[in-house]
């Protein structure tokens, strides 16, 4: 069922602004939950009880009441009290971006791993706000006594300790899921896989790249993931192996998309979803180049991979819907920066390109001559190596490989010895 709301925000000569409005909308929208109405108000600093100026507040009340809308949002985090204010003076429910986008989270949240990270960043978020309704229990007990008060502050300190003990439950079942997806990540190390992460804000096309490379690169084409034309479609790192034609492989993760002014608890909550970024060989930055703010979106995409320790990686920068962006030729390749459309599948094959230029710089052509009885060995190179030619001679077979540097060691007994000097030289 959709709720209608009234919008708030207020600058400090912030840049970007309306258009973090606009965000909010979206955000609304993304949570079933119409805007009707937008306030905003430029000032010198914020009020510490209600936010807003006291003139503010009258005119959301009376938008409020003339649009008889369910709840008001407030494009910051407001503290306990400026909630408890506002609800008073507002006699409507009140919301600040954090808890909206905590709640589209949890309603998105699907995998065991994702739902666990948003309860603990939701719980971590009610903490102060639980110390909120202790302090107004307190208030309320007026000239009651110490009894009325003692009783307040018992009740209080046990919803915190309840709600600290749920915080600590959670965290040791995600330590659990953690621990076991850093074994998958050693265990894909240890195969020396590369792995190739996409990120970006919100809504890029993050996930269309993903399908649309595992359509043309995987044997696995039912595994798509899930793509919608909306904010935070998916929350969950997915991870596919791609197999381009010369046998070279690596594994492309999907990650959590961004969003400015994300909630820090749910930053450090997914932190760990996000390993897989940190991980990567390569970073494939979705950009959306068609959305007038997108350099802001980019901005925002840095920021929070080097708040997350996510640095010192090599980046591509994929411009995506560059089919909807004006004046914009595309496919087209600058360096490291490519104008595509996932969409349109129109500069699929430069990426890969690109990729392949990042992260199969190792491999190099060597002639090598296996015994017949190393059939095995044969085997191998045909699965995991370009083979360039094959010839079956006297005392064995002479194979022509383009091959990784891990399994030209691997092989280095039958490297023909000319070949050999060739790589030392």
């Amino acid at each position: 069922m959709t709720r209608t709301a009234i919008l708030v925000g207020i600058t400090m000569n912030q840049a970007n602004f309306d258009y973090s409005m606009e965000e909010l909308a979206n955000l609304a929208e993304a949570n079933l939950i119409e805007p009707v109405g937008v306030i905003t108000q430029k000032i010198d600093r914020t009020n510490k009880a209600t936010y807003v100026g006291k003139g503010k507040v009258d005119e959301i009340k009376g938008l409020a009441d003339y649009e008889d809308v369910d709840l008001v949002i407030f494009n910051d985090e407001l503290s306990p009290s400026q909630i408890r204010n506002l609800e008073e003076l507002l006699e409507i429910e009140v919301m600040d971006r954090t808890r909206l986008i905590l709640d589209i989270f949890a309603d998105r949240a699907k995998t065991r791993e994702a739902q666990l990270q948003v309860q603990v960043a939701r719980l971590k978020y009610e903490l102060p706000r639980v110390v909120g309704q202790g302090e107004g229990m307190d208030q309320q007990s007026g000239k009651g006594g110490l009894k009325n008060r003692g009783a307040g502050e018992t009740k209080l300190e046990m919803d915190r300790r309840r709600i600290k003990q749920q915080i600590s439950q959670l965290n040791k079942e995600l330590d659990g899921l953690v621990a076991e997806r850093q074994v998958q990540r050693r265990q894909r190390q240890k195969n020396e896989i590369p792995i190739v992460s996409l990120v970006g804000y919100t809504n890029a096309g993050k996930s269309t790249i993903m399908n649309a490379m595992v359509s043309a690169h995987s044997t696995s084409t039912h595994k798509q993931v899930f793509e919608k034309d909306m904010l935070f479609a998916t929350l969950e790192t997915s991870v596919r192996e791609i197999i381009l034609p010369d046998k070279k492989q690596f594994l492309l993760t999907d990650t959590v998309g961004f969003v400015s002014k994300l909630p820090h608890h749910l930053v450090k909550a997914f932190r760990s979803t996000l390993e897989e970024a940190a991980m990567a060989d390569v970073l494939i930055h979705v950009v959306d180049v068609s959305h007038e703010h997108f350099q802001a979106m980019m901005q925002t995409t840095e920021e929070t991979l080097a708040e997350m320790d996510v640095v010192d990686i090599p980046v591509i920068y994929a411009f995506n819907k560059a089919d909807m962006a004006l004046n914009t030729m595309y496919p087209r390749r600058e360096g490291d920066t490519l104008y595509m459309s996932a969409k349109e599948q129109e500069g699929l094959d430069i990426l890969v390109q690109m990729i392949t230029e990042h992260v199969f710089g190792d491999y190099e052509v060597v002639t090598l001559h296996v015994p017949f009885e190393r059939g095995d060995v044969i085997s191998y190179l045909n699965e995991h190596a370009e083979v360039l030619e094959t010839a079956y001679e006297e005392e064995g077979t002479r194979i022509k490989v383009n091959a990784k540097q891990a399994d030209r060691m691997k092989f280095n007994a039958f490297i023909e010895k000319e070949t050999q000097i060739e790589d030392e030289s």
